[in-house]
């Protein structure tokens, strides 16, 4: 039996100056239940509730209000006497029941490829350990498969942990985090295998900026090397001239 959760209406009535044994909270609580993909099962309750104490409920079953208290015997005979209000709740089990249920149905046939993206949290550094995040975001349905590569084979020694979260429109986002050490020459990509996609996903970390990073000190450290090679040139001449200078005094 599959149940929808149509509304929660929630009341709350707060006197100032007053403890929170006398704030009062009504709550009208709408569900429908099926198993049947016809929905010829449908069943519409509507349950009024005071600070959690169910008092009466509308099942459609019945097609009218049961009571279970003195308080909530009454509301029921109230609610039963309003013929409007029998009516829409008629109505309601199309209107609100089976014309939200189709479109629940239709949902879960439907799939939605994740947008896949790799980036590091933190200022990444060879030989540090540093952690990667896979990001898969607006996916549906829920079911999704991660797995980290480390130059093409799965990786099984370093930290990884993932997180869904729900995105409150019936989609979904992803997190895979790894730490590991990262090491120049390579590759660290990240898979992903859904229902939406026709084939997995591999998106490689683009590790460009470290390289460049890598590049930018060699490069430094060979001007460096080269500016203190010039520098010291005329020094080094000025004294193997000098010693030359002395050498040859001391064979006169």
């Amino acid at each position: 039996m599959r149940t929808l959760g149509l509304g929660l209406v929630l009341v709350g009535f707060a006197f100032c100056c007053v403890s929170s044994k006398d704030v009062y909270v009504f709550q009208d609580i709408d569900e429908c239940e099926f198993s049947k993909e016809d929905l010829s099962d449908m069943i519409y309750t509507v349950k009024l509730v005071f600070n959690q104490k169910l008092l009466c409920i509308y099942d459609s079953r019945l097609g009218k209000y049961v009571g279970f208290d003195e308080y909530g015997i009454k509301n029921a005979e109230h609610y039963n006497n309003q013929s409007w209000k029998m009516k829409e709740r008629k109505e309601q089990v199309e209107t609100l029941c089976r014309a939200n249920a189709r479109l629940y149905i239709k949902s879960e046939a439907r799939k939605v490829p994740p947008v896949v993206t790799v980036r590091s949290n933190s200022k990444a550094r060879y030989g540090q350990l540093t952690t990667l995040e896979c990001h898969a975001f607006d996916f549906y349905p829920q079911a999704i498969n991660v797995t980290w590569l480390l130059d093409g084979s799965e990786v099984t020694g370093d930290v990884v942990s993932t997180e869904f979260m729900d995105n409150g429109d019936w989609s979904y986002q992803m997190h895979s985090y790894l730490e590991l050490v990262l090491h120049r020459g390579v590759t660290v990509s990240c898979r992903v295998e859904h229902s939406g996609l026709e084939e997995p996903v591999l998106v490689l970390w683009d590790s460009t900026s470290l390289d460049t990073r890598f590049i930018k000190l060699a490069v430094g450290c060979s001007f460096f090397l080269i500016g203190l090679v010039v520098a010291l040139s005329p020094a080094f001449w000025h004294y193997k001239k000098q010693h030359r200078g002395f050498t040859s005094l001391a064979l006169h």
